[in-house]
């Protein structure tokens, strides 16, 4: 199965188990836009709870807010957005198809380094246990040739982003021959800058009405109400403020399901430090950060940093952690130490005096900022890939599973009576009612047991519980692991504190030390 057969399994899916669907579908939908179903959207919660806890909970200098989305529209002058918030756009003349410019050149960059992989596989297949990678990689003239367009494209893409050459990018795409995925050509317009924020309007009336903006991030207000926290909270130097909200960006080259969408949800922390600390501040949270994505242990080797080419007009330093999802490594969060920018403009735009005044060197300043920002969208996506297989088991049968941390999963357990009759419905429903003020539980009842299993597997439920003949005499019931697959007799007395320490976040923020 290639990765690209397995993202459209892993789309119909999602629908097909009530995870995410796409939106107005009845009305043929909307393109970017999806809704999370009743499974998609436990698994959406239980992922910004585990977020929003490691940051408020297991920091004691971390608080979190929820500002406004509709903003006063002089906050995204002094942000930058209203005059920089531009992606460069390129079309097809052909497909009538529009892209982002830097986007196709990385593809085209990626796509070098799938035919280096390729000739790397070849070889050691052909080499076997000889096989010098090292000296394979240096020596091998395809090799050369590939990472010879690679670099040049990167080195050039680079430059052009950080000059503002749009002719450049264009001809970029030109020289490497990238053509057009629909129509196959290329027939490309040339390069131009489009704004990604929405418009609105707020009044009483049309005529008396004032342009505003749905927010494309949420940072700014976390940095607009920085007084606010820091004078309630009494708060130190250095401390951070999270934040979970939506966020509104009209992405023409919205793609690859929920990974890139008009409307989405972000989950921001930004953390105030002394002038001069930020860059030790930054390793600090680069780190703690991967610290976090790792312990949903998804694999190690599925994850990795990615250094800014050009760094935003407010950052002194950025980097990314991506993972590796079916269609490539992609970005999850990013971690940017934006320097006094926010709260410098802020205090220009508004006329406001907004600084702090450190106790400890008896200065006032304008404080800096390191920023963790995550797509949770894109952050379901990747448990969503990283959690869904197909096994194949002994004697042929085979089983769709989604491996999900417990913690995370949507359901944390199923109560199955065995048969629908002799008494068992009744003490698995009363099983069930003892187990669901803690955690998000289901009853069935209908078909065989096995086919039962298998539907909650395919949902990633952690744990089913069969009430059976034997419940009625010990009560004890067989309590399945869904990755294991393997079953134990567990006392009914016992279920709430044995349920209850494996799908807590404790395990997980225990990784997190």
């Amino acid at each position: 199965m290639t990765q690209e057969e397995l993202f459209k399994k892993l789309v119909a899916h999602s629908k097909e188990y009530g995870f995410i669907f796409p939106s107005s579908e009845i009305y043929d939908g909307l393109s970017a836009v999806y809704d999370y179903g009743q499974l998609g959207v436990e698994l959406k919660n239980n992922i910004k709870r585990y977020w929003w806890d490691a940051m408020t909970k297991l920091n004691d200098n971390i608080v979190g807010i929820d500002s406004a989305i509709f903003m006063h529209p002089r906050i995204w002058e002094a942000s930058g957005h209203v005059g920089a918030f531009n992606d460069p756009l390129i079309d097809n003349r052909d497909s009538k198809k529009r892209y982002r410019a830097d986007v196709l050149i990385e593809d085209f960059i990626a796509k070098q380094d799938e035919k280096i992989a390729k000739e790397v596989e070849k070889a050691r297949k052909k080499f076997g246990d000889s096989f010098d990678e090292a000296k394979f990689l240096a020596t091998n003239p395809r090799v050369a040739e590939h990472k010879a367009k690679r670099d040049e494209a990167h080195e050039r893409m680079v430059k052009a982003l950080n000059d503002n050459d749009l002719d450049e990018l264009r001809q970029i795409i030109v020289d490497s021959g990238i053509v057009c995925p629909i129509s196959g050509t290329r027939n490309w317009t040339e390069v131009r800058q489009f704004n990604l924020m929405f418009e609105t309007k707020i009044g009483s009336v049309s005529e008396g009405a004032n342009t505003i903006y749905l927010r494309p991030e949420t940072a700014q207000g976390i940095f607009v109400n920085f007084l606010n926290v820091q004078k309630t909270g009494r708060m130190k130097i250095p401390f951070g403020i999270a934040q979970i909200g939506k966020a509104f960006r009209n992405e023409i080259v919205a793609r690859q399901f929920i990974f890139r969408m008009r409307e989405f949800e972000q989950m921001e922390m930004q953390f105030f430090v002394r002038p001069g600390d930020e860059l030790r501040w930054f390793d600090h949270w680069r780190q703690t950060r991967m610290k976090w994505h790792r312990a949903l242990g998804f694999g190690d080797e599925h994850y990795r940093f990615h250094d800014h080419d050009k760094l935003a007009h407010y950052a002194n330093a950025a980097t990314d952690i991506e993972y590796e999802f079916p269609f490539g490594f992609k970005e999850v969060e990013g971690i940017h130490s934006r320097t006094d920018f926010d709260l410098g403009n802020h205090q220009k735009f508004s006329g406001k005096k907004i600084q702090y005044f450190d106790t400890e060197t008896g200065e006032s300043y304008v404080p800096y900022v390191v920023e963790t920002s995550i797509g949770v969208d894109r952050m379901v996506l990747q448990v969503l890939s990283a959690s869904y297989e197909e096994q194949t088991l002994e004697g042929g049968d085979t089983r769709l599973v989604m491996h999900f941390p417990p913690a995370l999963a949507p359901v944390k357990a199923a109560v199955l009576p065995l048969v629908k009759k002799d008494g068992l419905p009744e003490v698995a429903r009363e099983l069930m009612h003892a187990l669901k003020a803690d955690h998000n539980v289901q009853y069935d009842e209908k078909d065989s047991i096995g086919k039962r299993y298998r539907r909650q597997d395919a949902i990633g439920t952690p744990f089913c519980i069969t009430v059976d003949h034997q419940t009625l005499e010990d009560r004890t019931v067989t309590v399945r692991h869904r990755d294991s697959m393997e079953q134990q007799r567990v006392a009914i007395a016992d279920l709430p504190a044995m349920i209850g320490e494996e799908v807590s976040l404790r395990k997980l923020f225990a990784k997190l030390n």
